[in-house]
């Protein structure tokens, strides 16, 4: 997510009300998640696991819970608290925005797009043309939306990440202030949810298809021409390449790429990155062929069992 402007390192460090180490006029462009930060972006980190992952990223502002030596070329912030924090610059720059009709004003339509009734498009949401809202869809604020685009009806864009910290009195949130978009000609099937991301973007790419009941998590990137069939589920964070096909009742981990053409066979479970160009079956995901031979080989133990006994 990057700022409306640029922000300097003391202007951070006032909102937060938190001590910095580094040049006051030191900038600062937005914020991410480590996978997705950049060049000028804060990153926070709370857990000394983490630590130097976090200052060896490609962010340049580090918000931190301990006063650790800054490295070269970048400032941190001191926070008895990063996850509060990072909450409370999410609603500094992201903040809710209340609906006060069921198509916001600030909303762009495109030209020969039709909308159904009862659906709800949110502030600062940009769709393209010739697209076709079936009734009951939500869109929620920021999402952008391109050409020939059709949404069935209850599908959902831009809930919030399913993203929370675990404290003794109970589960924190991390507030999402990300988008959600959806390239040229997609189509996505009926009561799908495709959530935004926490401060990047969850897109689906071009000419990709979705099935009913998918869902996709935050942050997650889908390639062009993707096949994803029904009731299939992918975490947070996932990256699906191009050409890829996803069958139904596919669970996807968080975190992990499925590469460029390959195809995950029905109900598997992926908990690993899989290579492209091969098909995948069970869980865990294997590759399809030695998969099937395990099958054929395990028919075979009544038989074997027989023998024996003879």
């Amino acid at each position: 997510m990057k700022f409306p402007q640029k922000h300097t390192l003391e202007q951070i460090a006032t909102i937060l009300n938190v001590d910095y180490v580094g040049d006051a006029d030191f900038p600062v462009l937005g914020m991410n998640e480590i996978h997705v930060v950049e060049p000028g972006d804060i990153v926070f980190v709370d857990h000394p696991k983490y630590y130097d992952k976090a200052l060896a990223s490609a962010a340049t502002v580090v918000l931190i819970n301990k006063r650790v030596d800054c490295p070269e070329g970048k400032a941190l912030l001191i926070s008895e608290d990063p996850f509060a924090d990072f909450n409370k610059l999410t609603k500094f720059f992201k903040p809710f925005q209340k609906a006060t009709s069921s198509i916001a004003a600030s909303a762009t339509i495109g030209e020969g797009t039709h909308i159904q009734p009862n659906c709800f498009i949110g502030n600062n949401v940009r769709i393209g043309k010739n697209c076709l809202i079936h009734a009951n869809v939500s869109i929620y604020d920021n999402a952008v939306i391109g050409d020939g685009v059709t949404i069935h009806s209850g599908v959902v864009l831009g809930a919030d990440a399913f993203y929370y910290k675990k404290r003794e009195t109970g589960f924190d949130k991390l507030l999402s202030g990300g988008r959600v978009i959806i390239k040229d000609h997609v189509d996505i099937g009926a009561l799908c949810t495709i959530d935004k991301g926490v401060s990047g973007d969850t897109i689906i790419g071009e000419g990709s298809k979705l099935d009913n009941q998918v869902h996709v998590g935050h942050d997650t990137q889908i390639g062009k021409r993707v096949l994803i069939a029904a009731q299939s589920g992918i975490a947070g964070c996932v990256v699906v390449e191009d050409d890829v096909v996803i069958w139904g009742q596919v669970g996807i981990a968080s975190g992990i790429t499925i590469k460029e053409k390959a195809v995950i066979f029905a109900q598997s479970g992926v908990g690993r990155t899989l290579e492209g160009g091969k098909s995948y079956l069970g869980t865990p995901a294997e590759d399809s062929k030695k998969k099937f031979r395990e099958l054929a080989s395990i028919r075979q133990i009544p038989y074997i069992l027989e023998q024996i006994k003879k």
